[in-house]
């Protein structure tokens, strides 16, 4: 029997509602540059930066991601939280989205056109350090057993914005480039006013960081970016090729509600699987969801039955929560608790490597279904052999 919220009273719950709000601004901010990014960059004559500025930008958190969560981290031990840096990320992010609003509105030529990408790009990093200190804020908002089933809320909360966005993206159509993004920059301030407001700092401090200092084996940094690099291509690859592929086998669902399903299938599905993951461990359960999205797409490749098609939708929403319920509370094990951020920097920097190299390899017409496939089932066994050596090296 599935246990709700209220019954798990070691969990802050108040807390990590705050923070869910905070990570539903980032994500609707996300999705408003998003879609306006390349309509401003075609507006502004750069049409072929508008195809590589995504890849770039990916390459670009690859990068940045890990010393992003390490500089939380330091900041988390000579301050005592993370707040700062958080208020800062939201404060940078929100004041660049509101200059963009105001550059849009220009008749922008020559040299200072690449004004706006280059705040764009800032304003990725930002994001970068924001989403990262944020999330680390989790193992201070409950005990280690229970994570799943707090990082539950968030997949929920981002499983049912991301579910709505043909929904969001027919509503920013119409409220212009201008406003959008003042929008993004209200909700920003708002999410951080909700998680500082339900937040007191006394909470924060109440965990001792000092004496938390041991040096983590290289070879786990490394494993940790190489398990989300597996796992960010299985699912870049699972949403950007299969709703195309389940839509082929079934023309009257349009491809966007396939993928709008299958994510709102992920967030229904977070809760009692964050209650279940809690039971199973985070290791079994990642390599679960894993296993069943390679299995699924074999399958998908090879079904013929249009009446299939809504089981597929469902099972790869089922497979695509149990992955993101897990993912977060399995980085945050492998850790000590003073490199949360490091952990979360790692992993999220493989995200944002597979990221690019699914782009990149689209663009250069190289993804078919097939290939995709067996893209995804090699990153399994990569990943899966990953969490293997993970657990020998914590044993060790």
């Amino acid at each position: 029997m599935v246990k709700s919220f209220d019954s798990r009273p070691e969990i802050l719950w108040r807390q990590v509602w705050g923070l869910a709000a905070l990570l539903g601004a980032i994500v609707f901010s996300w999705m408003a540059y998003g879609f306006y990014q390349p309509k401003i960059l075609q507006k502004l004559q750069f049409v072929e930066l508008a195809g590589w500025l995504g890849i770039m930008q990916g390459l670009l958190a690859t990068v940045i991601e890990p010393f992003a969560g390490r500089f939380s981290d330091r900041i988390q031990y000579r301050l005592g939280n993370r707040l700062p840096i958080i208020s800062v990320g939201v404060t940078l992010a929100s004041m660049i989205f509101v200059a963009v609003s105001l550059l849009v509105e220009q008749n922008l030529q020559g040299g200072i056109r690449w004004l706006v990408p280059l705040l764009m790009s800032v304003w990725v990093i930002a994001i970068i350090c924001l989403r990262s200190s944020a999330i680390a804020l989790l193992t201070q908002f409950a005990p280690m057993t229970e994570l799943p089933q707090a990082n539950a809320v968030l997949v929920l909360i981002f499983g049912l914005l991301a579910a709505i966005e043909p929904l969001l993206y027919a509503f920013l159509n119409t409220t212009g480039a201008s406003i959008t993004f003042l929008l993004g920059a209200i909700a920003l301030v708002m999410g951080a006013y909700v998680l500082r407001s339900l937040t007191p700092t006394n909470i924060l401090n109440n965990y001792s960081y000092k004496e938390d200092v041991a040096s983590t084996p290289t070879a786990l940094l490394i494993l940790m970016f190489v398990i989300g690099l597996g796992v960010g291509l299985e699912v870049n690859l699972l949403m950007l090729i299969f709703p195309q592929e389940l839509q082929n086998q079934l023309p009257s669902i349009k491809r966007e509600f396939i993928t709008s399903g299958i994510l709102l299938i992920s967030a229904i599905a977070s809760v009692p699987l964050g209650e279940w993951t809690s039971q199973l461990g985070a290791n079994k359960a990642i390599l679960l969801g894993l296993g069943a999205m390679t299995g699924l797409m074999g399958l998908a490749l090879l079904n013929d039955s249009d009446i299939l098609v809504v089981a597929f939708i469902v099972a790869f929403g089922v497979s695509f929560g149990l992955i993101f319920v897990s993912m977060i509370p399995f980085c945050l094990s492998k850790f000590p608790l003073l490199q949360s951020g490091l952990a979360i920097g790692l992993y999220f920097s493989g995200n944002a490597g597979a990221t690019a190299l699914v782009l990149i390899l689209s663009k250069l017409g190289m993804l078919t279904s097939l290939a995709a496939f067996l893209l995804a089932e090699l990153a399994f066994f990569v990943v899966a052999g990953c969490i293997v050596i993970t657990k020998r090296i914590q044993l060790g």
